[in-house]
C-alpha cells in the first residue's frame, strides 16, 4: 500500500500538475486573445466578457 502512494507522488502528480497548468495557460491564452481581437475591432476589449457579446456570437455560429 506504501509503495502506491510513492508511485503516484513520483509519476501521477507531476503529469496531474502539468495537465492544470497547461488548461490554466490555455484559458488565460484565450481570454487574452479575445480581449486584443475585440480591441482591434474598435470596441472596448471588456465588452467581450457581458454575456450579450457571447448570445450574439452564438446567434451568428447557428
Amino acid at each position: 500500500m506504501h509503495n502506491d502512494s510513492k508511485r503516484f507522488d513520483f509519476f501521477v502528480r507531476p503529469v496531474l500538475i502539468r495537465i492544470l497548468l497547461v488548461a490554466v495557460a490555455m484559458t488565460i491564452a484565450i481570454v487574452i486573445g479575445a480581449m486584443i481581437g475585440y480591441a482591434i475591432g474598435g470596441s472596448n476589449p471588456f465588452r467581450v466578457f457581458l454575456p450579450s457579446t457571447w448570445g450574439h456570437l452564438l446567434d451568428f455560429v447557428r
